[in-house]
């Protein structure tokens, strides 16, 4: 599993279950501030460039209608998802 840096993902907690699925299963850490290589981070940063710049909501259920909007539409094409987050080899 490809992970970022966050804190949860170093949690104590976790230990017992990395231990036990040790062999079966291996966490690669992205190095610190890698915004290119987490894919996350780009898919932020298209949601804020559609949904929330330059706009002013008067409702928390606007942002979230319109937050579920863009999710649902850009699921519909996985394709353009790919051309927007990842490089193609």
């Amino acid at each position: 599993i490809v992970l970022d840096n966050a804190r949860i993902h170093h949690a104590k907690l976790l230990q017992p279950f990395l231990e036990e699925m040790k062999g079966r299963l291996e966490l690669v850490f992205l190095p610190p501030y890698s915004p290119k290589l987490n894919l996350v981070e780009g898919l932020w940063k298209w949601l804020k460039s559609d949904v929330i710049n330059n706009v002013f909501y008067h409702t928390v259920a606007e942002i979230r209608n319109n937050v579920q909007q863009f999710m649902d539409e850009i699921m519909k094409s996985r394709w353009s998802i790919i051309d927007r987050l990842c490089v193609r080899f």
